[in-house]
């Protein structure tokens, strides 16, 4: 697991090496998405929780991916101007990251009629159906949600 002082090294480095002063570094709360790059407050940010989970190599992959975003500039997107710059700086993962989120501590737990498990940080507000076991919407497959103690 990564330790937090050495992700904040390779991500200040990061920055120093492609982008001008004005951009930070800070740790976030998110549970959800690894990383972030905030424009308007020029700050690549990366979720503590998710730090703490994920190997040296994938945080890596998250710092990199972040710093392509503040290089690509808003309006790139996860397109081909993003894209090429990540492959630049030697990003070699997806466009979106698909490793672990911290399900541990989603409070909403859901299970379908397979088994599958799905997790949610806000109570779902509308029925839904397992998107393994049915592309669509699928009352064979809806998703049983329990509020974890």
């Amino acid at each position: 697991m990564a330790e937090l002082d050495r992700v904040r090294t390779w991500a200040e480095a990061l920055i120093r090496l492609h982008l001008d002063d004005g951009w930070s570094f800070a740790f976030d709360n998110a549970r959800t998405r690894a990383g972030l790059c905030n424009y308007d407050r020029k700050r690549i940010s990366v979720s503590k929780l998710l730090a703490e989970r994920y190997e040296d190599d994938e945080i890596h992959q998250v710092l990199l991916h972040e710093v392509a975003h503040a290089l690509a500039g808003p309006a790139a997107g996860h397109g081909p101007r993003w894209k090429r710059t990540a492959q630049d700086l030697g990003y070699v993962g997806k466009r979106l990251h698909d490793g672990a989120v911290a399900s541990e501590l989603a409070p909403w737990v859901g299970t379908c009629p397979a088994g599958h498990r799905h997790y949610r940080y806000r109570a779902p507000t509308r029925p839904l159906s397992c998107g393994r076991c049915s592309r669509r919407f699928d009352a064979a497959f809806r998703i049983e949600w329990e509020r974890r103690a």
